[in-house]
């Protein structure tokens, strides 16, 4: 089973969110999204500044095998952009909670939050999706 640390929140396309300072969030890729995809090998990041609407694509994530979109789980304002991951995409294979966040985003509905899934919901539909 894939690590899932209980402060976070999901969306059912294996994005995270931790919640960091009050509107303030940090956005990147479950570790069983990482596993599935294999070496990372270019990740391309939103611009900062940009408005993003939750289920918007923001991104993409490239391996060896595929080519993934991420999506923002969250609306709001792009305030940051993890650069390292543009020179060390693997980052996010050997952390993807910690040193491979992929973006900081300003909240513009904090209600949002309510509708994304739980550590526990997630694990049970990494579960279901196993079976």
């Amino acid at each position: 089973m894939s690590d899932i640390p209980s402060d976070l929140k999901f969306l059912s396309s294996h994005e995270w969110v931790r919640v960091e300072e009050g509107e303030i969030v940090f956005v990147g890729i479950s570790d069983h999204a990482q596993a599935a995809m294999g070496d990372l090998v270019y990740v391309e990041l939103p611009e900062t500044g940009i408005q993003l609407s939750a289920g918007e694509e923001a991104g993409v994530v490239e391996s060896v095998k595929a080519a993934s979109d991420i999506y923002a789980p969250v609306s709001g304002t792009v305030l940051e952009v993890n650069e390292t991951l543009l020179e060390n995409p693997e980052a996010v294979n050997t952390d993807p909670y910690d040193d491979g966040w992929m973006f900081k985003v300003k909240l513009s509905d904090l209600t949002e939050l309510d509708s994304l899934l739980s550590s526990e919901d997630y694990a049970l539909q990494l579960e279901s999706e196993a079976s």
